[in-house]
């Protein structure tokens, strides 16, 4: 009796140990945990290929790059590929865009080499230390990494190859030179260029993925406000500097600029002020006020939206096609102008003129000669086909005609044509004949103009099509 109560005191001690988990029965199935055992197989991994001993991995010694016993040494080939995410903003004045990608980069690490039945690969996190390629963005003029919530790194070590998957997250702001002679018909190409920084090409080697070196997300060519992307390329661009040759790869992507905005907020208004200026054509050249005030509200309103259009651009030395454009323009309301001041002045010579023939036809009429029939014969006085004299009084023309003094056919010429009809008699002054052919000339110039440019720069910018 008194064993017996030991060994109950004895028992409940182990229970109360053990936290009140009582053990399955030993005649219970076995439970296995396969999870939890990857677990155990990937950490098991893990400590031998990083933490085993005074010989394990050293992070700061490039590998050999391959599985080969050969004892030549050979750069470490680097294989890239990278999965565009969005472009944020393309600076025309600054030069610069913003990319958000994803690169990733793959390469042989023979010390990583392990075999397993269950795991296909192991993954590291971003705080276990292995040698990783020194690439970086040789256009880069700002960026970051994203950390949010954690590391956004993924290393990914595969199963009998000894093959390492490095991807990050990242956003950059990379410099793009730009060519703005078409602007803002114009095509821009941008690079990412990344290379190796400290290695030469005797121990990296940069080699694009072979099948979709670049993806992209969908959606991506049109989620730019201003630029559409057209095209996505890859090429080389391995340089030789002082220091030996670097192995270097490149993405080109061309952007481009949506014209839409433009049409409607710069080409259409420039033209309905050219057109606008025109209206001083078919006002009365007494209209000075008039005007006076529509060709320089006119010339205003056009210089500001040119200073407008600068604002958003490089102070570039060449001429871009928005220049021609609005250099134009601003000529044609410019002409507009000076066509008001050379009427106004060719209205005061009409003046001078006609006055002039007043007194020389009042001297003529109280002339003995008048009623001599030689002296109306003289085309000096009534030439033919014209209504340039036609200014005497009408009852001493019809009375010298009726008498037989005047040769009508001299006063009134014959088969004359509507235009010659318009011309010299109902626009016999100078002043009106310059308006009238300004209303002719100037829209017949601008359209001209609209021709050649629009076949110059419209063109080449529809031939680019969109291959995304």
């Amino acid at each position: 009796m008194f064993l017996q109560l030991i060994f109950l005191l004895h028992q409940s001690v182990i229970d109360a140990d053990s936290g009140g988990i009582k053990s399955p029965p030993a005649n219970s199935p076995k439970v296995v945990y396969k999870g939890y055992e990857r677990l155990l197989d990937e950490q098991r991994i893990i400590r031998r290929l990083l933490e085993d001993g005074p010989e394990s991995y050293d992070w700061r010694v490039r590998p050999r790059g391959t599985l080969s016993t050969s004892p030549e040494d050979q750069p470490v080939g680097v294989t890239v590929n990278m999965y565009l995410r969005s472009i944020s903003k393309v600076d025309d004045v600054n030069m610069e865009y913003s990319m958000h990608f994803t690169f990733r980069e793959e390469w042989v690490d023979e010390r990583l080499l392990f075999y397993s039945d269950v795991l296909p690969h192991i993954i590291l996190s971003p705080g276990q230390k292995i040698w990783l390629p020194d690439t970086f963005f040789q256009n880069e003029k700002d960026g970051k990494k994203h950390d949010i919530d954690q590391p956004n790194i993924l290393i990914r070590v595969h199963n009998g190859t000894g093959k390492i998957l490095y991807s990050c997250r990242l956003t950059l702001t990379l410099s793009c030179p730009m060519v703005l002679n078409d602007y803002p018909l114009d095509v821009q190409t941008c690079f990412i260029d990344y290379a190796s920084y400290a290695y030469t090409t005797e121990d990296i080697v940069y080699h694009w993925k072979e099948l979709n070196p670049i993806q992209i997300k969908p959606g991506l060519h049109q989620s730019l406000p201003s630029f559409v992307l057209s095209k996505v390329l890859t090429a080389n661009c391995t340089s030789v500097t002082n220091t030996g040759s670097y192995s270097c790869l490149r993405t080109i992507i061309e952007l481009k600029r949506e014209f839409s905005y433009y049409l409607l907020q710069l080409y259409i208004p420039s033209f309905m002020l050219v057109a606008v200026s025109w209206v001083s054509f078919w006002l009365d050249k007494d209209s000075v006020p008039a005007r006076v005030t529509l060709g320089v509200t006119t010339l205003l309103t056009m210089t500001t939206q040119a200073s407008a259009v600068n604002q958003n651009l490089p102070p570039v030395s060449y001429t871009k096609a928005i220049d021609i454009w609005i250099g134009v323009c601003l000529a044609f309301i410019f002409g507009a102008l000076l066509e008001f001041a050379l009427v106004n002045w060719a209205a005061r010579k009409d003046v001078v003129r006609q006055s002039y023939r007043h007194r020389q036809q009042a001297q003529m009429l109280l002339s003995p000669n008048f009623h001599s029939p030689h002296s109306w014969n003289n085309k000096d006085i009534f030439r033919a086909g014209t209504a340039s004299s036609l200014v005497i009084n009408n009852a001493a023309v019809v009375a010298a005609a009726g008498s037989g003094a005047v040769n009508i056919d001299y006063l009134i010429p014959k088969n004359r044509t509507w235009w010659a009809t318009l011309w010299n008699i109902r626009y016999r002054e100078r002043s009106r004949r310059i308006d009238l052919l300004s209303r002719i000339l100037f829209p017949v110039c601008f359209v001209l103009f609209n021709i050649t440019y629009w076949i110059r720069y419209l063109r080449p910018y529809l031939a680019v099509q969109t291959s995304i």
